[in-house]
C-alpha cells in the first residue's frame, strides 16, 4: 500500500497535489510520503514481533533510500541502521539512529571506516572475509577496544530479481562460505580485539519467493547449532533484507506476514538470540515517486512516438542499469484512448530510456508524469552525468510538504570544483 492517490482528477502525495509540488519547486523531483515510509515499517515490525521473533532490530538499509530526512522518520518509530560506508554511517547518526542500532555491512571496509565504526560503537561490524577479520582485530586493539562482529555467510542459495542484485551464491564477492565461516568464527573467538556475536546473511533484493530465504535461514540455523555445539556462544542472527515489493506489472510478493511466519517456523526453538533485519527496498520504494515534465512529443512518420521528458536516466539510473519496470502514470489523467511511447530523457545515449512501447494516457508537451514505486534506489543512485542538477527531494506529511534535499544551482555545481594552479 502507498499513499498515492488521485484525488479530484489529479495524483496526490497525502493531501498534498503533485501538481502543487512541481509548481514551487520545479520537475524532475522526488517526493516520499511520511505515512507510506511508517506504515510499511510497522507493518514489518509488528509481523516479526507477532509472530514471537522477541525485539528484533529492524536496521533499514540505508542504500536505498539515505536521505536524512527519511532515515529520521523511521528512527523515530525505532529502526536502526544498515551501513555500507563512513558516508551512509555519518548519515545515520544526523539522523537521531542510535549507534547501539547501526549495523556496519560490506566487503570493502577501509581501516578509516573501521575506526570510525568503533569510535561510533555500533552494534557490530559484519565481517565478510578473514583479511577484514584482522584488520578489524588489528584496529580494534590499536583503539585498546574489542569489537563485536558477526561473520557473513554466504549460503550458496540464489535469489534476487536480477543477476546484478543477487548476492548469495558462492560465485558473489559477499560473505564467506558455510565451512570458512564455522573457521573464522572460532578463530575469532581467540582474538584479543574482536568477539563474535553471531552470524549474518543477505541473499539477495526483490526476492518475490521464500523458498530460497528458507533455504538459506535454515543452513544459518544449522551453523549457529554447530557453533554452540563447539562451546562458542551465538547472540544474534542477522538475517538480511531481500524481500520484494510490487512493482505495479509484477505478481504480489510475499506478505510480511507470510515472511514472519516462515521465520517462525525454521528458527523454532532456537532460543537466547536476538534477531536482525536489513530492510530497504521494502519500506522505501513505494514511499516515493519521481515526477517529472514532457517536453516533447517527437512522432516519427515511421509510427514510433517518444515522449521525451525533463527527467533522465541520471535521476532515475534503475531502467537504464537493471531493465528495471516502474509504473507511469500522468498526474492529471486526460480521457481518451491510450497511445503507445517510447519514454526517454534528455541525456545523449540511447541507454538514457525508461521503456518502449509502453501504452499511456494521451499526453501532451507540459504534462507531469509520476514514476511509481521511485523511493528507493532512485535518488540514492542519482548522479550529475550531462552536468544535470541533481533532482530535490520532497518529504509530505498530510497536508505540509518540505524540501529536504533541495536542487543545486550551476554555480553550486562549479563551486565545488577548483582550477590546476597551470590553468
Amino acid at each position: 500500500m502507498n499513499h498515492f492517490e488521485l484525488k479530484g482528477g489529479e495524483l496526490t502525495c497525502e493531501d498534498v497535489p503533485l501538481a502543487g509540488i512541481a509548481e514551487a519547486v520545479g520537475t524532475p523531483v522526488y517526493v516520499y510520503s511520511s505515512a507510506t515510509l511508517e506504515r510499511h515499517y510497522a507493518v514489518l515490525r509488528d509481523a516479526l514481533v507477532g509472530e514471537g521473533l522477541g525485539e528484533p532490530l529492524i536496521a533499514y538499509a540505508v542504500k536505498a533510500n539515505s536521505n536524512v530526512a527519511v532515515l529520521r522518520t523511521l528512527a523515530r518509530l525505532g529502526a536502526g541502521a544498515d551501513v555500507v560506508s563512513e558516508g551512509e554511517m555519518r548519515r545515520a547518526l544526523a539522523a537521531g539512529v542510535p549507534p547501539e542500532r547501526i549495523v556496519f555491512s560490506g566487503v570493502g571496509k577501509t581501516r578509516a571506516e573501521i575506526a570510525f565504526a568503533l569510535q561510533a560503537h555500533v552494534a557490530e561490524i559484519n565481517v565478510e572475509s578473514e583479511p577484514e577479520l584482522r584488520l578489524v582485530d588489528a584496529v580494534a586493539r590499536e583503539l585498546g577496544q574489542r569489537a563485536d562482529i558477526a561473520i557473513r555467510v554466504n549460503p550458496d542459495v540464489e535469489a534476487g530479481g536480477h543477476a546484478k542484485i543477487s548476492t548469495g551464491k558462492a560465485e558473489n564477492k559477499f560473505g564467506v562460505s558455510l565451512a570458512e565461516a564455522e573457521r573464522l568464527y572460532a578463530t575469532a573467538a581467540g582474538m584479543a580485539g574482536v568477539r563474535p556475536v553471531g552470524v549474518a546473511c543477505h541473499i539477495g533484493s526483490q526476492i518475490a519467493d521464500l523458498a530460497p530465504m528458507e533455504a538459506a535461514f535454515r543452513k544459518l540455523r544449522a551453523l549457529v547449532e554447530r557453533l554452540r555445539g563447539e562451546g562458542l556462544a551465538v547472540e544474534r542472527l542477522d538475517l538480511g533484507g531481500g524481500l520484494g515489493v510490487p512493482y505495479f506489472n509484477q505478481p504480489a510478493p510475499p506478505s510480511p506476514d507470510a515472511y514472519a511466519a516462515m521465520i517462525a517456523r525454521v528458527m523454532a526453538g532456537l532460543d537466547g538470540v536476538q534477531f536482525a533485519f536489513e530492510p530497504g527496498r521494502m519500506i522505501a520504494a513505494n514511499a516515493g515517486v519521481l515526477v517529472a515534465r514532457v517536453l516533447h512529443v517527437n512522432a516519427r512518420p515511421e509510427g514510433r512516438r517518444f515522449l521525451v521528458l525533463d527527467a533522465a536516466m541520471n535521476d532515475l539510473l534503475r531502467p537504464a542499469m537493471y531493465d528495471a519496470w516502474h509504473d507511469i502514470r500522468p498526474v492529471k489523467p486526460r480521457p481518451g484512448a491510450p497511445v503507445a511511447y517510447d519514454v526517454v530523457g534528455p541525456i545523449c545515449e540511447t541507454g538514457d530510456t525508461f521503456t518502449r512501447d509502453r501504452a499511456l494516457p494521451a499526453l501532451e508537451p507540459g504534462d507531469l508524469v509520476a514514476f511509481m514505486t521511485a523511493g528507493a534506489y532512485g535518488a540514492a543512485m542519482s548522479s550529475e552525468y550531462n552536468s544535470r542538477p541533481l533532482a530535490p527531494e520532497v518529504l509530505v506529511k498530510g497536508a505540509d510538504f518540505a524540501v529536504v534535499r533541495p536542487r543545486p544551482s550551476y554555480d553550486d555545481m562549479l563551486a565545488r570544483e577548483q582550477g590546476a594552479p597551470w590553468l
